[in-house]
């Protein structure tokens, strides 16, 4: 076994491209019938796209006017919080250049995202200022994100509070982070300390790459690295999806938990083993030993890299009036959000008494809790990256409108799957998931 080919399958599987090649193998599965959790049922698509062109019909009076799917959105749930900010900065008081504001939106965007894994349905954040209102889920998040970053919680510099550096990251105590979020036994959360752990982590990652995040170690470097890979075409200014792609993976590789799948030892992140594609690549190619069986049914999603990626490509397209190009090789996110919409509407549904009774933590609910790493989860996950896929083309033929994916993700199937949600179960579970994903803090 070279070092050679195992680079080379690690490439592979951090690779964008690869995210739908190897979904698009279990969805064939999915047609065959050959899914080990979940029958698929494509003829129920005509329903989630009727639901979702109702929800972006009602919400939008143009379709040309929908934003993109990122964390954005999240911090302006009931207002604005974002724009005044920026005025803020832009204020004759302070005058901060446009690509400072820029770094610091960068800053905030990448450790809010960090911190938007599963709170919980019971966890709830009230806002720090006058009107005090409550929010829950990822707005919550968001908004305590928010209010933790003006307060200078993850700056190491005292006279320069808004902004992420790797020092303000590792100081950072369990206990800091709960009392900022307003965490109390009242009020849980779910996977406080892996949430506090992964702070501190990407605070190493950070100094570790000076590349990326230069010699401070700050997230808002990214620019200074993205710019020696723009380039210049008829007045504008382009730079490839590739290399923010290649930061993100690359640069927070050491945040990702080292208890997940490996490859020659190397942790791999949200990549993960889908047992009914392993048992057909053995079918069609034979048992492989070594490095080739260790990948045999390996799928990636990278949903927390991608969910970031989206995130930060917004701020700087635009604050800094730069295109990315190559945006075609991001998928659709597979969370519980875009997920549930599919097994609520009946596209996905689980096999008759495929699980067994221990999944199954409240005996009156219908609503089974997994692992992430449980198959079942890793046959929905990749499922629902394709069929985000195809949902997307159905909506646009309905529409008439060119959405891109962000787009239909914003309008469509993550504000759907949270609709039908608590259309199902907003008396039960708070409008929980149709199936509970455990969270320890670092997965979505």
């Amino acid at each position: 076994m070279t070092s050679s080919t195992i680079e080379s399958h690690l490439e592979r599987l951090r690779s964008l491209p690869t995210i739908r090649q190897r979904c698009t193998l279990v969805h064939k599965l999915a047609q065959q019938g050959r899914l080990e959790y979940f029958e698929y049922h494509p003829e129920a698509e005509a329903k989630v796209v009727d639901f979702c062109s109702t929800i972006m019909k009602r919400d939008y009076r143009s379709f040309e006017e929908i934003p993109p799917h990122g964390r954005w959105r999240h911090f302006d749930t009931g207002k604005e919080r974002i724009d005044p900010l920026l005025s803020t900065w832009s204020s004759r008081t302070l005058s901060i250049p446009k690509e400072e504001q820029c770094a610091r939106l960068l800053d905030l965007f990448l450790v809010s995202v960090l911190l938007d894994a599963g709170a919980g349905n019971a966890w709830k954040y009230q806002e720090q200022d006058s009107a005090g209102e409550y929010y829950s889920r990822s707005e919550g998040l968001a908004i305590a994100s928010l209010d933790m970053f003006k307060k200078g919680l993850f700056s190491s510099d005292p006279n320069d509070k808004e902004r992420v550096d790797a020092g303000g990251l590792c100081s950072l105590t369990i206990s800091q982070v709960g009392t900022a979020m307003q965490v109390t036994s009242e009020n849980p959360m779910s996977g406080l300390d892996g949430r506090a752990g992964l702070l501190q982590k990407l605070g190493e990652a950070l100094k570790a790459s000076p590349k990326y995040f230069g010699e401070e170690g700050r997230v808002g470097n990214l620019l200074q690295y993205l710019k020696t890979h723009t380039e210049s075409q008829s007045g504008a200014t382009t730079v490839h999806i590739s290399k923010l792609w290649e930061a993100v993976m690359l640069g927070l590789a050491p945040i990702w938990p080292t208890d997940r799948t490996k490859l020659n030892g190397v942790p791999l992140g949200d990549v993960w083993r889908c047992e009914s594609l392993r048992a057909a690549e053995i079918q069609s190619e034979g048992e492989k030993s070594g490095l080739e069986g260790e990948v045999l049914g390996l799928v990636p999603f990278h949903k927390l890299s991608q969910w970031l990626t989206y995130s930060l490509v917004e701020p700087i397209e635009k604050l800094m009036g730069w295109r990315f190009e190559g945006m075609g090789d991001m998928t659709g996110l597979p969370e519980y959000r875009n997920g549930g919409l599919l097994v609520d509407l009946g596209v996905l549904t689980l096999r008759p008494n495929v699980l067994s009774s221990e999944f199954y933590p409240d005996p009156s609910s219908k609503i089974p809790r997994l692992p992430p790493s449980h198959p079942a989860i890793i046959e929905w996950r990749a499922m629902t990256v394709i069929e985000l896929d195809r949902i997307a083309d159905q909506l646009r033929t309905k529409t008439g409108a060119n959405l891109s994916l962000v787009q239909v993700l914003e309008s469509a199937t993550w504000k759907g799957g949270r609709e039908i949600a608590k259309q199902l179960r907003g008396n039960i579970t708070g409008g929980g998931p149709p199936i509970e994903i455990e969270s320890d803090g670092t997965v979505f």
